[in-house]
């Protein structure tokens, strides 16, 4: 059977380049990059390689602005909470109803301590409303944390307009980058962002290694607190083969980034345009123009979106109806919820999410298997008759 995987908002297949650089710091250059020892000491050059990968790729300044963390969630959280730290008298945060879990929980959890946070919404397509977030700003907003893309819908936030008004503001500005990495081009040098999070699995490196970017001159507190590994600013044994995994994604991903915007986009626009026209009662969820080249959440009414997953699966197709780090909640997506998706298609969405190993046969093998998928939910649903 044909193994078609769209669902690399999730997480992408390493690439094969990747897993070349990473075995030797497995095998032969296993030494501590702190060790005051050669053999050790060595590796600690291919991880400031690699962080001057990860810079160049963000169009960053300093390559010493890259700080290595474990994963997106980390470099989240270490951003949201360095800043509440280094500002302790402000008390005020402002996010939006469409984040990640790894924001939208730890915001949740901060309004149990006693912060004040404001959840912006989003309109129909997905797309903010800029006169909120200024009226939102006051004189105790400690931090703006808005995601540069989202991960359900591929939906694109003005960014550079969102840094500007914080940096006006006087208020810091931190964007989960952690979908966009990649899939779009970055000129940091030219984007008032303070903090960036990116993830290496979402960019075909391993799981297990992610990244914050630290403008120079914002103020930073430590999240793990251990020895002088980072400069003394995230503590634990570095990661090094994973680390020297993602310098290399981030080479392939800056060589790859004209593909994601022109083939692999007409791939996903080819997907959508064949299902809108072979399945009725079909919508695209989220602005069309605004979002990553690679990502469709497209609903189904009056059907059931895990139902299509598991009959998708035994075509071979993979994919998802959301977030995978909310996989297993019955509850609708809140991204959909927030754009107020009709009840008739919220159960009954999907979101594929294509990569630069897709290709045309890929495409054609959905449009074959789900349309006829739909077409059997509906005639068992007591509302899709």
């Amino acid at each position: 059977m044909r193994l078609v995987y769209t669902d690399n908002n999730a997480t992408t297949m390493a690439a094969p380049q990747v897993l070349e650089a990473m075995h030797p710091f497995l095998t032969e250059k296993y030494g501590n990059p702190s060790s005051m020892h050669l053999f050790g000491g060595q590796v600690h050059h291919d991880i400031e390689q690699a962080r001057q990968s990860v810079a160049s790729l963000l169009g960053a300044n300093e390559a010493s602005e890259i700080i290595f963390t474990s994963c997106g969630t980390e470099s989240d959280n270490t951003a949201i909470v360095s800043t509440l730290r280094s500002n302790p008298e402000k008390r005020h945060i402002i996010t939006t109803k469409v984040e990640h879990p790894a924001v939208l929980s730890l915001c949740k959890y901060l309004e149990t301590t006693g912060y004040r946070v404001t959840y912006l919404n989003v309109d129909n397509e997905g797309l903010l409303d800029l006169e909120e977030l200024k009226s939102a700003i006051d004189h105790d907003t400690a931090l703006i944390s808005i995601m540069y893309a989202n991960n359900e819908t591929g939906i694109i936030f003005p960014i550079e307009e969102i840094a500007e008004i914080a940096r006006v503001r006087g208020v810091v500005f931190h964007t989960d980058a952690v979908q966009a990495v990649g899939k779009v081009p970055f000129k940091l040098t030219e984007l008032p962002v303070d903090l960036l999070s990116l993830s290496g699995h979402k960019l075909h490196a391993p799981k297990g290694v992610g990244a914050l970017y630290v403008r120079r001159g914002t103020k930073f507190s430590p999240f793990l607190i251990g020895g002088h590994q980072e400069a003394g600013r995230r503590g634990g044994t570095e990661n090094v083969a994973s680390i020297v995994g993602l310098g290399v994604a981030c080479k392939l991903a800056a060589q790859a980034i004209n593909d994601e915007n022109t083939r692999v986009k007409k791939l996903r626009d080819t997907l959508e345009n064949a299902l809108l026209a072979k399945v009725s009662n079909s919508r695209i969820n989220g602005n069309r123009e605004q979002r990553l080249p690679n990502t469709s959440n497209i609903s189904f009414e009056f059907i059931e979106g895990e139902a299509i997953l598991l009959m998708l699966d035994e075509k071979g197709i993979a994919a998802s109806s959301g977030s995978a780090c909310t996989s297993g909640s019955l509850t609708p997506s809140h991204v959909l919820r927030a754009m107020g998706v009709p009840f008739t298609y919220l159960q009954g969405s999907i979101r594929f999410s294509l990569s630069r190993y897709n290709d045309e046969g890929d495409i054609e093998h959905i449009v074959e298997h789900l349309p006829a998928v739909v077409k059997r939910l509906r005639e068992i649903s007591p509302y899709g008759r």
